[in-house]
């Protein structure tokens, strides 16, 4: 008996760990065959899981849900049309002209490299900028063929992108109206030992992290424009959001969104970017220190090995998106997990 239990344990781990592989590489496959409507249909839900709050404030206030839906779908209609007429235009003036400034931009990177080389000679220190100035010049010729067919490629996508924010709005009213039916037929399928567990396991994890990574990245967003407004940052707004849109990423995308910046106002100026990274790495640690304890808390639970892991796969996977929605899925597995195994030794004891 002893024998037949560590040949099962063998089996089990030794092919555990190609299952796990093959099914990652058919969620990629599965992925980049029908990327477009599961990227619609996941940014829908995310939005539909933000919404719920507002719909449950005004539920306590005995509305119907389906009147709160409703006002909730033409108050997020309205913002939407605010920020269309006011924010986005400026986005993408700013973003243009950003792309435009670009191939200037390494062009000065290559005269202060060149000065720098210079400089060094004359002090006889060991420095030779060779290489970059080579990398540079090649960067050069390929940003500035791609830019054209990129501002065509620009304009396209902000075509498309109008319809998709349709369709994804739509498709979260109708969640937050009938979301409820789909969610319980789906989840009667699964044993009830693993039905609880996990159904509160994902909206803990999906509700609070969401939102919570939404208000942490307003913050950057919010704190971030006004200090690279007053600093004279060239194309502050787009920065700011940029930023704001990588601490949706949690603990890597800040350093990714914070070091872009950086490099890019490197390339035109040496000691704004200095400022700017002094900036956004302090409003970075107000986030961190003091807003993202009290909102985030240690909900999630899992070590932070395993969730660069989680965001690799998910980056591997399904790119932003993947990595987007690695952390709350890792999360709702451990929850799951640790849920049906306190309950075995509950029922052991």
């Amino acid at each position: 008996m002893r024998r037949w239990a560590s040949v099962q344990n063998l089996l089990i781990y030794g092919l555990g760990g190609p299952i796990i592989a093959l099914n990652v590489w058919l969620l990629s496959l599965l992925f980049t065959y029908f990327q477009h409507p599961i990227t619609i249909f996941s940014i829908a839900t995310i939005l539909a899981f933000l919404l719920n709050y507002p719909v449950k404030f005004f539920e306590r206030a005995r509305i119907s849900r389906a009147q709160a839906v409703i006002i909730v779908l033409l108050l997020t209609l309205t913002l939407l049309v605010i920020l269309g007429v006011t924010l986005v235009p400026m986005v993408i003036e700013q973003t243009n002209q950003l792309l435009d400034k670009i191939p200037d931009w390494l062009i000065s990177s290559q005269d202060n490299l060149e000065q720098l080389q210079i400089w060094a000679k004359k002090r006889r220190l060991p420095l030779n900028f060779s290489v970059i100035n080579q990398q540079i010049n090649a960067n050069i010729q390929i940003v500035v063929q791609q830019i054209p067919s990129g501002a065509v490629g620009f304009a396209g996508t902000l075509l498309s992108g109008v319809l998709n924010v349709v369709l994804v709005v739509v498709l979260a009213f109708y969640m937050l109206l009938y979301g409820d039916r789909v969610w319980y037929a789906l989840v009667n399928l699964l044993p009830f030992h693993i039905r609880v567990p996990f159904t509160t396991s994902l909206r803990l994890n999906f509700q609070n992290f969401f939102l919570i990574q939404f208000l942490l990245g307003l913050f950057m967003v919010v704190s971030l424009t006004p200090i690279f407004l007053i600093l004279k940052v060239p194309f502050a707004l787009v920065f700011a959001i940029f930023i704001g849109v990588s601490e949706l990423i949690p603990f890597v995308g800040a350093t990714l969104g914070i070091g872009t910046v950086t490099i890019l106002l490197l390339l035109q100026n040496w000691w704004l970017a200095i400022q700017v990274a002094i900036a956004a790495i302090v409003m970075q640690q107000v986030k961190d220190n003091l807003l993202g304890p009290k909102l985030l808390g240690d909900f999630i639970g899992i070590n932070p090995i395993w969730i660069f892991v989680s965001i690799l796969m998910g980056f591997e996977i399904a790119g932003f998106l993947g990595s987007l929605l690695a952390v709350p899925i890792a999360g709702t597995i451990k929850g799951t997990l640790d849920a049906m195994n306190s309950t075995k030794i509950r029922k052991n004891d």
